[in-house]
């Protein structure tokens, strides 16, 4: 189907409603991983330990993901820019910088959005046109090594590179250097915002955190996603400690996007990392019809995107840092 066209000026309702079947095709996007994750029941402990980073990043789904990489232009964004970003280690990361509507009230905001572990930046598009055209801020897409686009193979150590890459680069990039910074991540995206957050808070610039359906750790996921290795959790060296993590982040507020009915990270996962927060802004949003993959979809999900970064970020809030 065409995308519809690309206007800043829609009344909230009918840009929702506009934007309703581009969504939904995300969420099948995000759907696959799930799918291929809990096709692996019957996983040897041998495979566990040296196959899980395959498991965990599994960037060949869909099985074009590496080569076919949706343009902003094909959702009818236009004021985009396609970036080859270099990182220490010698990766060079595909991204993308989408613009948002100039002189408005989130203008001076840029969402740094990180994607769940499967599909690429190309198949998030329409939820950053939603962030671009509902709530007006620019919005930052990198995609990780070995994922898309991007050289190299991931890992946890490897993403995290990533992500610093793509934080440095909006602070020495000229016409970012001023803006306010919300990072918002998905499911593993998730656990790569905490991790960056907690590390970089102190600069002041990063002014929200985004967490949508993800996780307390790895080893404390596994026993859901793999039933049969419950026992061999000691063997996953991909740790994501976002439970620990989270305890550090004490000057950055926290927006929780919780599906109920998430069927791959139970629930009681995010509103345990709620329960662990200890930022003094920290806000609670439960979407009931929400699984995994499709709490984008759920009423009230963009409102309350929209509320913490209007709250957050807007420019006449803004202070001399």
């Amino acid at each position: 189907m065409s995308p519809p066209t690309y206007s800043s000026s829609n009344s909230s309702g009918s840009y929702l409603e506009s934007t309703a079947s581009l969504l939904s095709t995300v969420a099948t996007y995000m759907r696959l991983p799930a799918l291929a994750s809990t096709g692996v029941a019957a996983v040897l402990t041998s495979l566990l330990y040296f196959k899980q980073k395959a498991l965990i990043y599994p960037s060949h789904i869909p099985s074009n993901a590496r080569t076919d990489v949706p343009r902003p232009s094909q959702f009818g964004i236009k004021d985009f820019e396609e970036l080859v970003i270099p990182t220490s280690d010698g990766e060079k990361l595909s991204a993308f910088y989408i613009r948002g509507p100039s002189g408005g009230r989130n203008s001076k905001c840029t969402v740094i959005m990180f994607h769940g572990n499967a599909g690429n930046i190309g198949h998030r598009l329409p939820i950053a046109r939603m962030l671009v055209n509902y709530i007006g801020c620019n919005v930052f897409m990198l995609e990780y090594r070995g994922y898309g686009l991007s050289t190299g193979e991931p890992d946890e150590k490897g993403i995290m590179i990533d992500a610093q890459t793509a934080l440095d680069y909006l602070r020495n990039r000229a016409e970012t250097s001023a803006h306010k910074l919300m990072v918002y991540g998905q499911s593993l995206g998730g656990a790569v915002s905490i991790k960056l957050v907690a590390k970089n808070q102190h600069a002041g610039d990063i002014v929200g955190l985004i967490l949508e359906n993800t996780f307390l750790s790895m080893r404390s996921l596994i026993p859901s996603v793999i039933p049969p290795a419950k026992y061999l959790t000691y063997l996953c060296h991909q740790v994501w400690p976002s439970e620990t993590l989270i305890l550090s982040i004490t000057e950055v507020p926290i927006l929780f996007l919780s599906g109920l009915q998430d069927e791959i990270v139970p629930p009681a996962h995010m509103r345990k990392l709620y329960e662990l927060a200890t930022t003094p802004t920290k806000i609670w949003k439960p979407l009931p019809g929400g699984d995994h993959n499709s709490s984008v979809l759920e009423e009230g999900y963009f409102e309350a995107i929209l509320d913490f970064v209007s709250n957050n970020a807007a420019d006449e809030k803004r202070e001399k840092l």
